[in-house]
């Protein structure tokens, strides 16, 4: 029995479609399975814990967007038993890229249900509010800019027909953000000992996998085996600098700029003097001074 959590509403309402799609294929070879289509934000965490809260051995497949996932993520009861696979049918493809997923959902279906192999993959888990809250992510989490693009990627999406107009809106859309970005004095501890100190942090991005909003590739070498967050600091008080760094990591190429600091390690606080917007995976945290986050190796057993 593989059980489905479909997001009906990801990719601009196409999820549905796609979905239907996916059973017909699914009934034509008689797969036994299941289905638990979401409604409101929240029910895709929801689902996940009660299909996931058992003793025998479960196999989930998210069929939707990356929030989708973040949310199945966040309910998931982790353990030997539990499987998880991935059918992306939303705006981005950055989980996807960074899984080797097809582009054809139907190709993922088949994938899933005859998997090469079960990889056993990274997840970090990011706290703030004192310690208090606590989430997963499989992607990337961050404070400051990072969170501030995702958020206005989330809020204004195109879905204009023409790809032209639709990219430059987008274009449009992060420069203006870009250009109204604060910094924020701070500093980050290593691993628990390595202190160091910066004067202008306009973000901090930690990455499980290489690519986030859209393609860009602020941690290229970013590894979902090796047990470890890798780290990008963009320090900077020139909006102009600014801008070639972030127009640089589009092509994984900004870490030679100066103002620009990428760490690999397991464990990373961050402290700021003032509040900046914290995200997971692309989902809204709030605004914090103080967050953790830390990696959590091969926990995740993943069907590729």
């Amino acid at each position: 029995m593989i059980n489905f959590i479909v997001n009906p509403g990801a990719g601009n309402m196409k999820s549905y479609a796609i979905w239907k799609k996916l059973e017909v294929y699914l009934r034509k070879k008689r797969v036994e399975y299941r289905y638990f289509l979401t409604e409101v934000e929240g029910d895709a965490k929801k689902i996940s814990y009660s299909i996931s809260d058992t003793e025998e051995y479960v196999s989930i497949v998210i069929v939707g967007g990356e929030g989708t996932f973040n949310e199945a993520l966040n309910g998931l009861n982790i353990n030997e038993r539990i499987s998880v696979a991935y059918i992306p049918t939303g705006f981005s493809r950055d989980l996807a890229r960074g899984l080797k997923l097809p582009k054809s959902p139907i190709k993922c279906l088949k994938k899933i249900l005859n998997p090469k192999m079960i990889r056993n993959i990274d997840y970090g888990i990011l706290s703030f509010a004192n310690g208090a809250e606590h989430r997963r992510f499989i992607m990337s989490a961050g404070i400051g800019l990072d969170a501030e693009l995702y958020l206005n990627f989330n809020e204004k999406r195109d879905v204009s027909k023409l790809p032209v107009i639709r990219e430059f809106k987008k274009c449009c859309s992060k420069l203006s953000v870009l250009c109204s970005s604060v910094s924020s004095r701070g500093y980050v501890l290593i691993d628990g000992f390595k202190k160091i100190e910066f004067n202008h942090i306009l973000l901090i991005a930690s990455h499980i996998h290489p690519y986030s909003l859209g393609g860009l590739r602020l941690a290229p070498k970013a590894d979902n085996l090796d047990g470890e967050l890798t780290i990008c600091i963009v320090h900077q008080r020139s909006k102009l600098r600014l801008l070639r760094i972030m127009l640089s990591a589009m092509f994984g190429n900004h870490l030679k700029y100066t103002g620009v600091r990428s760490y690999d390690c397991n464990e990373l606080k961050i402290h700021l003097e003032s509040a900046m917007s914290v995200h997971t995976d692309g989902r809204d945290c709030g605004k914090c001074t103080d967050i953790h986050l830390h990696c959590v190796r091969q926990k995740l057993r993943f069907l590729l």
